[in-house]
């Protein structure tokens, strides 16, 4: 058993797969180019928003959505501890400085009752990490936002597709930030990503910051850097993501069967949505009681799980320099001890499923 199977993905679309890169090797095209600018305009449109960049990872879209904003030295901005590295790392690459928030226990997303008292005068921007597929609560971010005049750049790296209140995210704040790393739910084959947004200055200044400050050969406007997204990897997002739809249902009627499984044991929280959620599960994360010992004993019966994520961001080495103590933000020190992610892809066989859920249920003597 493996916790994601890309090999079954291809092998289900492996001869549109197979053409569209062989359409790539014959244009030979490689970097940008009509590929990119497909889907490019594709993507945009799913996302509910005008523009789309493609560069070259979801670490870069943060960081030239940072960039393209003006946030820079002196300036901060509010971030989850509760996430990946590259969501406070493009903070500090652009000469910001990170302001950790705890999350709400119940989605792992910010707390947005937390915002107001972090806010200052150097405060520039928020950004909310729509985790494992969950959308935050961005009807009350973005009214705090507009109080205090906050630019919102949303990091839907684990939730492309996701919507709340009807509303798909990134269309909703400044700009979105999609991954397009291999184990996402619109994965490439290797790395990729995109800012999407409805702010036409913004895609400019972002289209040009990803190619060297330059939109014509050896003239270049701005300083910028190399983030360009290969033909490749678009021929095969845009195969990929006309079947999204298809997979993101299947991912939640795989959640739903497991949290029907599981809800009724007591040493187990499942995961939290509202109806008012459009919850994509890039990954079902339950909290676990004896989370450790429940992994062993799943590896034990040949069964992978993930943490995402072990250990807060803001008691990590790399952010020691922001003097953050044990404690600071406690929901989210207590979700990095009790969250444990279940294999949940589209392919995951029925019997697998069942055999996970019988194992758990084995190790609570859950009747």
């Amino acid at each position: 058993m493996q916790f994601l199977d890309l090999k079954i993905q291809y092998k289900s679309i492996k001869k549109e797969i197979d053409q569209a890169i062989k359409n790539v090797l014959n244009n030979c095209h490689f970097i940008l180019g009509p590929e990119v600018e497909k889907l490019e305009k594709n993507v945009a449109k799913y996302c509910g928003t005008k523009y789309g960049i493609a560069l070259n990872s979801g670490t870069d879209a943060l960081f030239l959505s940072l960039k393209g904003l003006g946030i820079g030295p002196g300036d901060e901005v509010i971030v989850p501890s509760f996430t990946f590295i590259a969501t406070p790392e493009a903070i500090v690459n652009v000469g910001a400085k990170p302001i950790f928030i705890d999350i709400n226990p119940e989605t792992f997303n910010i707390d947005p009752s937390k915002i107001e008292k972090l806010i200052n005068k150097k405060t520039k921007a928020i950004i909310p990490v729509h985790l494992f597929g969950q959308p935050a609560e961005m009807d009350k971010i973005m009214k705090i936002a507009r109080k205090y005049k906050l630019k919102v750049i949303e990091d839907a790296a684990q939730a492309i597709g996701a919507k709340y209140k009807n509303k798909k995210i990134c269309s909703v704040g400044d700009c979105g930030c999609l991954s397009f790393f291999p184990s996402k739910n619109l994965g490439g084959y290797g790395d990729g990503g995109m800012v999407v947004t409805n702010n036409k200055n913004l895609a400019k200044k972002i289209t040009l910051l990803r190619a060297h400050g330059t939109t014509k050969k050896y003239h270049y406007q701005i300083i910028g850097t190399s983030s360009r997204l290969d033909a490749l990897q678009s021929a095969v997002l845009s195969v990929k993501l006309k079947h999204l739809n298809k997979w993101t249902k299947i991912r939640q009627k795989n959640a739903d069967y497991y949290t029907k499984q599981l809800k009724n044991i007591k040493e187990i929280i499942v995961p939290m949505f509202q109806c008012s959620m459009f919850h994509v599960f890039n990954q079902y994360t339950i909290r676990a009681k004896n989370r450790n010992q429940l992994q062993k004993y799943l590896k034990q019966n040949n069964i992978p799980t993930q943490i995402y994520y072990p250990y807060p961001l803001h008691l990590q080495p790399a952010f020691k320099y922001l003097n953050y103590k044990k404690n600071n933000l406690p929901e989210t020190e207590k979700a990095c001890k009790e969250v444990l992610s279940l294999p949940i892809y589209p392919e995951l066989p029925p019997k697998d499923q069942d055999y996970i859920i019988k194992k758990i249920k084995e190790f609570y003597k859950f009747p």
